[in-house]
């Protein structure tokens, strides 16, 4: 099974979405499930987890709606109000929907660099294993620091890293992203999703060869058994099509045995959010 471990779904609306800026037009429009299967399709998918993109119970909801209503749909990662006291209760609203399997917060919004260590979100991560779910970290790599920290205080939490942390790519800055990136990756309970790269470039006149130090860097760092591939759809529009970057993630891997390039593509995320 070939999995896209992380995607979004939206009906547009220009409040919700005011972070769909005016060189990101091309995304301002729906994008739903009907879209997705055609896409996913063409580029020899078979299945995907979808991700929130607002903060919102509702938002969580609607996509455990699509997902019981879409089998290609495998999982689906959630907001809950982890700093909130009703969080367990939150948790508990959901504990019937078998495809929630990961709770997320954009933390690269947060202006506080320590939110996460904050002693409110840290009780809400502790809620989260018993009801047997994954936290998805969503940084800009200047929290990586923050994160591993976060990572130190729950190590027997799955935890599952967006974007491979949003490095500088437009930059074509390494480090200390990429020593931090190996730092992190010390830690077995962490997952990487390799996606949202191109995005983090110049939309137009970003290469492969701008974006393969840093592929290659999270392969080592973290190894085919805790990588996974993720297209980031249909943000990913602004600077690359569904099956472009599919291919270009399948190059990345091309040295890797047949066996690596099946974790990478399905086996992690099965793995990872038991799916």
């Amino acid at each position: 099974m070939r999995i896209d471990a992380h995607h979004h779904f939206w009906r547009y609306d220009p409040v919700e979405y005011d972070w769909i800026r005016e060189p990101m037009r091309v995304i301002r429009r729906d994008f739903l499930p009907v879209d997705l299967k055609r896409t996913i399709a063409a580029a020899g998918i078979d299945g995907v987890v979808s991700v929130q993109a607002r903060q919102t119970l509702a938002e969580t909801a609607w996509l455990l709606d699509l997902a019981e209503q879409n089998d290609f749909i495998r999982g689906v990662v959630g907001w809950v109000p982890l700093v909130s006291r009703t969080v367990s209760d939150d948790l508990a609203a959901f504990a019937g929907r078998r495809k929630l399997r990961a709770v997320r917060h954009v933390l690269q919004g947060e202006p506080d660099p320590g939110y996460m260590l904050r002693p409110d979100f840290q009780n809400g991560i502790r809620t989260l294993r018993p009801f047997g779910l994954v936290y998805d970290i969503l940084i800009f790599e200047r929290q990586l620091p923050q994160s591993i920290a976060l990572v130190d205080a729950h190590p027997d939490q799955i935890f599952v890293l967006d974007h491979i942390a949003k490095p500088r790519i437009g930059e074509n800055i390494l480090s200390p992203w990429r020593e931090n990136i190996r730092e992190l990756a010390r830690r077995p309970n962490v997952y990487c999703k390799i996606s949202g790269m191109a995005t983090e470039a110049d939309f137009q006149a970003w290469t492969p060869a701008q974006l393969r130090p840093y592929a290659e860097t999270v392969l080592e760092a973290f190894g085919p058994e805790r990588v996974m591939f993720g297209s980031d759809w249909p943000v990913c529009l602004v600077a690359c099509d569904y099956t472009r970057w599919a291919n270009l993630v399948g190059e990345f891997c091309a040295a890797l045995s047949p066996t690596e390039r099946r974790w990478i593509f399905g086996g992690t995320a099965v793995e990872a959010y038991k799916l």
